[in-house]
This record gives C-alpha cells, sequence and structure tokens, in this order.
C-alpha cells in the first residue's frame, strides 16, 4: 500500500508498531488503491462478473483492510479477496469454541450439560464473554486444536494465555467452518450443526448487524459478529453469516480491521453484504 500513501503517512505507519495510536486511517487512501482484486467463480453465466464488479465498487471508497468470502451452493458460486490475511478474532472464534465444544462431546458420546448448554447460548445469543472464557478453558488447547484440524482450519491459530479473542483468523477457515455447519460432514453431527445454526439465528437483535443486512425477505438467518478495538490496526469490526431460502444456500464471512470506529466498520461490512444479497436474489 505505499503506493499514494503520502511520505508522512508511511512514517505514522511505522509509528503504529511500537504500539502507538495514529489516526492511520486518515492518512491512508482508500483500501482499493492497491489492494487485491476481489475474484468469483460461478455455474450461473453472468453472476460471478456481477458480483465481483459489484463488491469491488462497494469497497472502492471505503478505508481499512477488508476480507471478504461467500460461497453458494445453489449456483456453485465462490467470491474471495484476501481469503488468507489474518484477524484477530475478536467474537467470531466464538462459534469454533461452540463447535469444539460438540466435536468432543460427539467422541465420547455425550450431550451437552445444562450448564454447557446454558454458557453456549449466552456465549452465541448475547457474545458473553465471560462464558467464552470458561468453555475456552475448560476445553483447553489440546481440544481446540483438535478440533480446528478435524474441521481442516489449518490457518486458525487459537490466542495465547486464555486470549480467546486474539485468535488469528482467516477468511479461508471461517468459510470451511460455515460449510461444516450447513451441509452435512464427519466432522459434526446433523443435531450439533442444527444446534450451533440454531443459536446463531437467535442472536439478540442489537447484534444482527453485518452479513444479514439487505437479506431478502424469506431467506434464514444465521449470524454471530465480533468487534474488538486495540492500539494498532484500530477496529477490527467481522461478520459471518448462513442463509438460505429463495433458491440459494450461502455462507458470507467478512473481516475487517483498520477501522476508525466499530460503526464504520459495520457501515463497511453492510455494503458488501447489501450487493451480495441483491445478486444473488438475482441470479
Amino acid at each position: 500500500m505505499t503506493s499514494g500513501i503520502s511520505r508522512r503517512a508511511r512514517v505514522l505507519a511505522a509509528a503504529v508498531g511500537t504500539g502507538v495510536l495514529v489516526p492511520l486511517v486518515a492518512t491512508a487512501t482508500p483500501a482499493s488503491a492497491a489492494a487485491p482484486a476481489v475474484t468469483c467463480t460461478s455455474a450461473k453465466a453472468g453472476l460471478a462478473a456481477k458480483l465481483k464488479k459489484d463488491i469491488t465498487a462497494a469497497l472502492a471508497t471505503r478505508k481499512g483492510t477488508v476480507a471478504v468470502g461467500l460461497y453458494d451452493r445453489s449456483t456453485n458460486t465462490t467470491c474471495t479477496l484476501r481469503a488468507s490475511s489474518a484477524y484477530d478474532s475478536a467474537s467470531i472464534v466464538k462459534v469454533t469454541v461452540l463447535a469444539t465444544l460438540l466435536w468432543d462431546a460427539k467422541k465420547t458420546n455425550r450431550y451437552l450439560t445444562d450448564r454447557e448448554n446454558t454458557l453456549a447460548k449466552a456465549m452465541i445469543t448475547k457474545s458473553d464473554n465471560a462464558a467464552t472464557s470458561t468453555l475456552w478453558k475448560q476445553l483447553g488447547m489440546t481440544k481446540i486444536k483438535g478440533f480446528l484440524g478435524a474441521a481442516g482450519m489449518t490457518q486458525t491459530k487459537p490466542g495465547a494465555n486464555g486470549y480467546w479473542g486474539l485468535t488469528q483468523i482467516t477468511v479461508t477457515d471461517e468459510q470451511k467452518l460455515l460449510k461444516l455447519l450447513t451441509a452435512k460432514n464427519a466432522v459434526l453431527s446433523d443435531n450439533s450443526r442444527a444446534y450451533i445454526i440454531k443459536l446463531m439465528g437467535q442472536v439478540v437483535s442489537s447484534q444482527r448487524w453485518g452479513t444479514p443486512y439487505g437479506v431478502p425477505s424469506g431467506v434464514t438467518v444465521a449470524v454471530k459478529n465480533g468487534w474488538l478495538q486495540r492500539s494498532t490496526n484500530g477496529w477490527r469490526v467481522h461478520s459471518v453469516g448462513a442463509f438460505k431460502g429463495g433458491g440459494h444456500d450461502y455462507v458470507m464471512t467478512v473481516l475487517s480491521h483498520g477501522n476508525s470506529t466499530m460503526n464504520y466498520g459495520i457501515a463497511t461490512i453492510q455494503a458488501v453484504a447489501k450487493v451480495i444479497h441483491k445478486d444473488l436474489a438475482a441470479s
């Protein structure tokens, strides 16, 4: 991104590495200036080109660094942008925590306890951090890494020392997880998949922003969002969602950092989500 960025911005960028909070977004050019291109493929004629054009346009004036993943089973459509770039997970990792809990329970052929059900519901529907920390500690690194291995989520690196929100995630791995949740597989039982999707469908209204934005009526929504502010790269704002109806069955991941505020990041994600829902509905 050095092309198109002033010398002053480069100096400020260097300062960020020292932990100094610098309003980099004020001096950087839009992400599109030297950004990698959106790539799309589809079995539906014209859909890939339309999605590529519209996602690119949605991000053209947005600052920050955004990664996008889309997969629609119905039209065998895939779109990616920065698919392997790592981001601090924030609360997005909570879906992985629940999947790990259910995967581990299945191995020992047991149901979740009432306590685990209560913690899981709070963790997903209200993004409860204390509940997440309890389950993260209960599972331990061996089980968490075991699930990641079974799921093929090789790019995901669990946060150390209990800092689950600093788990490193990528669009590639989040899309792998969403695909596991939405189709029969050997990693998660049908009951486990249904349970996770059910809770993601019951997220409190104040946290139902992001990927569901602009979803057509009659399409079911399962969502989990994450947000975290740190001294470098500003706000991380993420959203993953699974959608079914209107002749489509699709999953979407949008990860971002370098946002000046949480609301700025939400607006960026929703700009992407809106055109994706619109283009799929029209196809």
